[in-house]
């Protein structure tokens, strides 16, 4: 797998991926660079390409002169994820996001919350790859995903430690009128048929977020952003 970017690769050498080498645009080899500092300084190898080959080693088309070639993204367990986790701990869990850009925007947002981490499907459901990572600015690096079989299976692990489970989809309790303290695990539904109901009824409730105009749905990365901000908002007041 690719990551591209210059602070996607920074953050990937930082956080000790499994790189098997850099490449850099060769226009860059006399100059003071970040990134073939880092790498050398960590022992990896860097190879140097014209811009024109390192277009065509591109699956996002945003390299910007620096490609990592690593292993496939490492998933982590359910049971890593409640490793670290206090009484005021947010998990969020993904039913069937499709969309590499939500996802990755998705992981960015839980990161800069500070949610302890991410269950996907492993099914019907987008999976990390390159677009992933790039969309998430790095974020992806700090953050623990696991990649389960079946979300109702981890719904009764995080439940069985202590969390509350909310849907957040239309025709529930307003979101800033329910108690989200605690431990808490969010579902987010995908984005054409939102959560599936044979999920939903193993939530402990429902939380909307209010809409005024005349479209009555937001996107799933704008929706999970405004959920996972409002219940931090509330594990922080007084």
């Amino acid at each position: 797998m690719n990551i591209e970017g210059k602070n996607q690769v920074i953050e990937a050498i930082k956080n000790n991926a499994t790189i098997n080498k850099i490449i850099v645009d060769k226009n860059y080899a006399s100059r003071k660079d970040d990134v073939i500092s880092l790498a050398r300084k960590n022992k990896l190898r860097v190879e140097f390409l014209p811009k024109k080959l390192m277009d065509a080693k591109s699956v996002t088309a945003h390299h910007q002169g620096y490609i990592a070639e690593t292993v496939e993204f490492e998933y982590s367990s359910v049971e890593e994820i409640l490793e670290n986790v206090k009484e005021e701990s947010l998990v969020v869990l993904l039913d069937g996001i499709e969309d590499p850009h939500n996802l990755g925007a998705i992981i960015r947002t839980c990161e800069c919350a500070g949610v302890c981490g991410i269950v996907i499907p492993k099914q019907r459901a987008c999976q990390v790859n390159e677009t992933v990572v790039r969309t998430s600015a790095g974020a992806i690096s700090h953050m623990k995903i696991a990649r389960v079989t079946n979300l109702k299976e981890a719904i009764d692990i995080l439940k069985e430690n202590g969390f509350w489970i909310y849907a957040c989809e239309l025709g529930g309790e307003d979101i800033y009128k329910t108690n989200l303290k605690g431990k808490i695990g969010l579902v987010i539904g995908s984005e054409g048929e939102g959560i599936k109901p044979s999920l939903k009824i193993y939530c402990d409730g429902i939380v909307t977020l209010p809409v005024y105009g005349s479209v009555n749905s937001l996107n799933a990365s704008v929706s999970a952003g405004i959920a996972i901000y409002e219940i931090l908002r509330q594990k922080n007041s007084n």
